[in-house]
C-alpha cells in the first residue's frame, strides 16, 4: 500500500521532517490563522465609513454575520476534507476561497455585493481555523503540541490589538477596501511559504468520501441558529414568530442530522469520535470557555466606557490586561502540560481562578477602581487562557490520526458556536438590565450609565458558565498523552 495514503504514516511522515522545516509549516498556517483571525477584527471600525460609502447602513451588521455564519458552519467540513485528500490541498482551497472573497468585498460596488464578499470569506475562514491545528497536530505528537497553543494564542491577540487599529486607521486616513485588500500579500505569502514543505504530509484516509446530506443538514442547521442568536433581543424579540421558528427549524434540522449520523453509511462525524467521552465532554468545556469569555471581551469596553467614563480607544487599550493574561495563561500551560502526568488539573485550578476573578468582579461592581478591574480581568484571562491548550491537546489525543482532522473540526466549531451563544446570552441580560446591545449605536452604547448592577449581572453570567465548564473538565477523563519516544520525553511529576 501507497505509504502516502497509510492513516498510520502520519507521525513517520513528520518525522523526517527538520525542525526548521516544521516552524516553517507552522509559521505559514499561524500566518494563515491571523487571516481569518485579523478579518474578525479589523472590520468593525470601519463600518460607519463602509456605511457612509455604500449606503443601505441598516445592512452593515449582515457584514459581521455572513462571515460568522459561513466560518462558524464550515469548520467541520474542513476537518473530514482535509482527512480524505490531504492537509495541502485542503489548506490551499481554504486560503484561495478566502482571497477571492476578499477580491469581491474590496472591489464591492454596494452593501450586498459585500455581504455576499464576506460570506465567501467566511466559506475559507473556517477551514483555516481548523486546519491550522489539524497540521501542527500532524507535526507533532500531543506531548510536545501544547507549546506550540502560546504561538496560536499569540496569534489571536496580535489580531485583537492590531484589527481594529488597522481598520480605524484605513477608514480613516487611506480607504476602507484596503481591509481586506491587505489579504491578499499575506495570504500568498502563506501559500509560498507552505507549498513545498506541507507536500512531505501524507494523505491520511482518500479511501473515505464525504456525507453530503448530512453536509447539508449541518450547514444549514447552523446558520438558522446563528441567525436567530444574531437577531435575537437586537431586531427581533426574542418570543417574536420570526425568532421561534429559526429556533424550531435548526432543532429540527439538528434532530434529523443526529439520525443521519446513525443511519448513514459514512456519517460526516465518525460515531466513534462522538462517542469517545473525552472528546464529549472536552468540547463542551471549551464550548462553554469560550462562550463566557467572547461575551466578557464583548462587555467590557461597554463597562469602562459607560459606567467609568472611558474613551472607546481607552477602553481599548484597558483591553490589553485580558488579552495579555490569556496569553500568559496560554503560554504557562502548554509549557507546563509535558512535565505533568495529570496535566487537566492545569485546566480545572485555571477554571477555579478565573471564576473567582469573574465573583470578584460581581460582587465589586460598580465599587472597583479601574486598576482592580484590571487586575482582576488580567486574572481571568489567565484562567481562561490555561484551558484553550488542555483542551487541543486532550482532545486531539484521544483519537487516532485517521479522526484527527474531525476531531479537531468538531472542536473548532464548538468553540465558535460556544462565542456566539455567549454573546447571545449576554446580550439578553443586557436588554433585561436596560443595557444597550452590542450593535446598537455608538451613541447609545456608549450612554453614561449610574448603576453598575447590570454589568454585574453580566459578570455573573459569565461566572456560572465558567462554573459549568468546571463540571465538564471533572468529568472528561485523562489519558497519557502520546509522545515520540519514551526516552525523549521530560521528566514529569505527579
Amino acid at each position: 500500500m501507497n505509504e502516502a495514503r497509510h492513516p498510520n504514516s502520519a507521525t513517520a511522515t513528520a518525522a523526517t521532517l527538520s525542525d526548521s522545516e516544521k516552524n516553517v509549516i507552522i509559521g505559514g498556517v499561524l500566518l494563515s490563522m491571523l487571516l481569518a483571525a485579523l478579518d474578525q477584527t479589523i472590520v468593525a471600525p470601519a463600518m460607519p465609513t463602509i456605511g457612509k460609502a455604500l449606503g443601505h447602513g441598516d445592512y452593515l451588521p449582515w457584514i459581521v454575520t455572513g462571515y460568522l455564519l459561513t466560518a462558524t458552519a464550515m469548520a467541520p467540513l474542513y476537518g473530514k476534507i482535509s482527512d480524505i485528500y490531504g492537509r495541502r490541498p485542503t489548506i490551499f482551497a481554504a486560503i484561495i476561497v478566502f482571497l477571492v472573497g476578499s477580491l469581491i468585498s474590496a472591489l464591492a460596488p454596494n452593501m450586498l455585493t459585500l455581504v455576499l464578499g464576506r460570506m465567501v470569506q467566511g466559506l475559507g475562514g473556517g477551514g483555516l481555523f481548523a486546519m491550522s491545528q489539524i497540521v501542527i497536530g500532524d507535526l507533532v505528537p500531543p506531548r510536545e503540541r501544547a507549546r506550540y497553543a502560546a504561538w496560536i494564542s499569540g496569534t489571536w491577540a496580535v489580531a485583537s490589538i492590531a484589527g481594529p487599529l488597522l481598520g480605524g486607521t484605513f477608514a480613516q486616513h487611506l480607504h476602507w477596501s484596503l481591509i481586506f485588500w491587505i489579504n491578499i500579500p499575506l495570504g500568498l505569502a502563506a501559500l509560498a511559504i507552505i507549498s513545498n514543505p506541507l507536500k512531505k504530509l501524507p494523505v491520511l484516509a482518500r479511501r473515505h468520501r464525504i456525507d453530503g446530506i448530512g453536509a447539508l443538514l449541518l450547514v444549514a442547521a447552523t446558520a438558522l441558529l446563528l441567525l436567530a442568536l444574531s437577531w435575537g433581543g437586537s431586531s427581533y424579540s426574542w418570543f417574536s414568530p420570526i425568532i421561534a421558528g429559526l429556533i424550531g427549524c435548526s432543532a429540527l434540522l439538528w434532530a434529523l442530522f443526529g439520525l443521519r449520523l446513525r443511519q448513514a453509511q459514512e456519517p460526516l462525524i465518525s460515531l466513534d469520535v462522538l462517542s469517545n467521552p473525552i472528546v464529549r465532554y472536552g468540547t463542551l468545556a471549551m464550548f462553554l470557555v469560550q462562550a463566557a469569555n467572547v461575551g466578557l471581551s464583548v462587555y467590557i469596553p461597554v463597562y469602562m466606557q459607560s459606567f467609568h467614563g472611558l474613551s472607546a480607544s481607552s477602553s481599548g487599550i484597558a483591553m490589553l490586561g485580558l488579552l495579555l493574561g490569556t496569553v500568559l495563561g496560554a503560554t504557562a500551560s502548554g509549557r507546563t502540560i509535558p512535565r505533568l502526568t495529570h496535566y487537566k488539573r492545569i485546566a480545572v485550578f485555571g477554571v477555579i481562578f478565573s471564576l473567582a476573578c469573574l465573583v470578584a468582579m460581581t460582587l465589586l461592581a460598580g465599587r472597583s477602581s479601574l486598576l482592580v478591574l484590571e487586575v482582576l480581568t488580567f486574572g481571568a484571562g489567565i484562567g481562561t487562557g490555561t484551558t484553550f491548550p488542555v483542551g487541543t491537546i486532550c482532545v486531539q489525543n484521544a483519537v487516532d490520526q485517521s479522526h484527527l482532522g474531525v476531531a479537531t473540526g468538531v472542536l473548532t466549531f464548538l468553540r465558535s458556536l460556544g462565542g456566539a451563544l455567549g454573546v447571545a446570552l449576554l446580550g439578553a441580560i443586557a436588554l433585561g438590565n436596560g443595557l444597550p446591545l452590542i450593535g446598537e449605536s455608538a451613541q447609545e452604547a456608549t450612554t453614561a450609565i449610574a448603576s453598575a448592577i447590570p454589568f454585574a449581572y453580566i459578570f455573573l453570567g459569565c461566572a456560572v458558565i465558567m462554573a459549568m465548564s468546571l463540571v465538564a473538565f471533572h468529568l472528561m477523563p485523562e489519558k497519557p498523552l502520546r509522545g515520540r519516544d519514551e526516552s525523549d520525553r521530560p521528566a514529569v511529576v505527579e
